[in-house]
């Protein structure tokens, strides 16, 4: 009885920290610059001073940060929550932020301004951007929350989702994209094109790769699936199609992109790994391997996720969503994650290997020269699978029923320590409860599996990792990455783990939106107060320490792969 009682109470702190927290957005993260305020949000705020975020650019100075595209996760917390309460002012805060973008902010093309390289000032609801980047528009695994856009506004989300193709596809015919957009773009009847398939591996301006085509698949896949837009699940498929097409035909492996980058200058600099000096891996690997030594055939941590981690998430989710007319897409994901696990996991160390897609293993080679992937003398290493590869073969499980998907499943849920998650779902189960893990993540996943399951021994690893969030992130009312930290950033996953785990609980999972893994970012250059001007990334100031000064910065940690 005791035991019950002390859950309950858990139960109870963690949903209050959430609850905590939104109260804390709605009061001092929002904009508080003139008499009658506008309902957008800043992205963060120091915890001691209640300072919201800033950037300095080279240009125009100071700004606060409002970047809707860094907000998304946000938005489905505050949306969860009103659900778990049955409280809507939470929701209605995210759906006014977003009616105000689409009323106020949008370009003549209906695309918004957000994203890597573009947001609001909230100080004077202009649009800024690193000048340095061109104010481009540009989404990387960002997957925004689409439903609760078209349910603020339809005609306006179906706009956008076209202007952002339309901005991002460079050539329909030779299916040229790029993460970089051009804003005021005159749009036309975007699916108005022939599926041509060309052969993989083309040179190309565009840099194709799978983070930025993530986004864009994601975009027209959802525009089908809430408006009935069939030209838009077509080139969703046609997209999805060329990364499949670029896969080894031996293995199956890959491809975390599907063109190679047209050489347009030369350099001798090895060190200088921009694209237009041509593709980086036959730059730095093309002697030693061969025709193999192409971007595309690479596996390494960050390209291996945005493909078996954040591309297979989205797609199972497309998928689940759509049912039969996404089949094809669903195929496509189950036959690469049996893949990468067959070619590529180490069950003794609970790893990857980096490689080559034609299996060859480059784990311990040593550079020959310095490059993209690292300096001269450098030894590759596999990677860790991390909770967010138990999400995706879980949930693969769970729309396939493939055995060998859930026998993975369990060896990375050994080698996460969580325990024995059973010989199949639900049985034979023996998991870890004194666990510390604290990922977000790590608890989507295991509430994957109490969703398939209800098996409450899942649950309560759910609850645990849950406690674990909350001692490690929740201090003054936000959550950080831990106590040292300054600057809280509102777009965590803590608190949308923790309120979907009081979904589960009450019975409301079904009520909330699902967890696709995505999130956006920020990176250009920042002026520093000593004078120099680096690029960085947005997470940066998230993880500054108490009494840092903004100069301790480590510039450039944290960037997306691709930039």
């Amino acid at each position: 009885m005791g035991e019950d009682k002390q859950v309950l109470e858990n139960d109870k702190v963690r949903i209050n920290a959430v609850v905590e927290f939104c109260e804390n957005v709605l009061e001092h993260g929002r904009d508080n610059y003139r008499e009658n305020p506008s309902p957008l949000f800043s992205d963060g705020i120091n915890v001691d001073t209640l300072e919201h975020i800033k950037w300095n650019f080279s240009d125009i100075g100071e700004v606060v940060v409002s970047n809707m595209a860094t907000q998304q996760n946000l938005f489905r917390t505050l949306t969860s929550l009103s659900a778990v309460l049955d409280e809507p002012k939470y929701k209605a805060a995210a759906t006014n932020a977003i009616a105000y973008h689409f009323d106020q902010l949008v370009d003549k093309s209906g695309l918004l301004q957000w994203g890597g390289h573009k947001f609001i000032d909230l100080k004077t609801l202009e649009p800024v951007g690193p000048i340095e980047k061109e104010y481009v528009h540009e989404l990387k695994n960002c997957l925004p929350f689409y439903d609760l856009m078209y349910e603020v506004d339809p005609e306006a989300t179906a706009k956008f989702i076209k202007a952002f193709w339309n901005a991002h596809v460079y050539d329909w015919d030779d299916v040229d994209v790029g993460r970089h957009g051009k804003y005021g773009l005159e749009v036309g009847d975007v699916w108005n094109h022939e599926l041509v398939q060309r052969p993989p591996f083309r040179e190309s301006l565009g840099l194709s790769f799978i983070n930025t085509g993530n986004d864009l698949i994601y975009a027209a896949a959802t525009l089908y699936r809430l408006n009935g837009d069939k030209g838009a699940l077509q080139w969703a498929k046609h997209l999805g199609y060329q990364f499949v097409v670029a896969r080894d035909e031996k293995t199956g492996l890959g491809a975390y992109q599907f063109t190679q980058p047209k050489k347009t200058e030369d350099t001798d600099d090895d060190t200088v790994t921009l694209s237009r000096y041509g593709d980086r891996a036959k730059r730095q690997f093309g002697p030693e391997f061969g025709e193999v030594a192409l971007e595309a055939r690479v596996l390494r941590e960050n390209g291996a996720y945005s493909i078996y981690g954040k591309n297979a998430l989205m797609q199972l989710q497309i998928a689940e969503e759509i049912g039969e007319d996404a089949q094809d897409i669903l195929d496509w994901t189950y036959q690469g994650l049996k893949s990468f696990a067959k070619y590529a996991y180490i069950p003794e160390t609970n790893s990857f290997r980096t490689m080559f897609t034609d299996g060859t293993d480059l784990t311990g080679y040593v550079l020959k020269r310095s490059g993209y992937y690292g300096k001269a003398g450098r030894e590759l290493t596999s990677f860790f699978a991390h909770s967010g590869y138990l999400l995706s073969y879980s949930r693969a499980f769970v729309d396939t029923g493939d055995m060998e998907l859930w026998n993975m499943s369990r060896s990375i849920a050994k080698g996460n320590d969580f325990g024995e998650i059973g010989y199949e779902p639900g049985r034979g189960v023996s998991l870890n409860l004194d666990t510390d893990c604290s990922d977000p993540v790590a608890l989507f996943a295991i509430l994957d599996l109490y969703k398939a399951t209800k098996c409450n021994e899942y649950l309560n690893l759910g609850r645990v990792i849950g406690d674990n969030i909350v001692d490690r992130s929740f201090h003054k009312g936000y959550f950080l990455q831990d106590s040292t930290r300054i600057n809280a950033k509102f777009d965590m996953l803590e608190p949308f783990a923790l309120v979907s785990l009081q979904a589960a609980i009450e019975d409301k999972l079904e009520d909330i939106p699902s967890f696709i893994n995505g999130g956006g970012f920020i990176s250009g250059g920042y002026l520093f107060p000593d004078g120099t001007f680096e690029t960085v990334s947005d997470w940066e100031l998230f993880l500054l320490k108490r009494g840092e000064e903004i100069t301790t910065l480590v510039k450039g940690i944290g960037l997306p792969d691709g930039n």
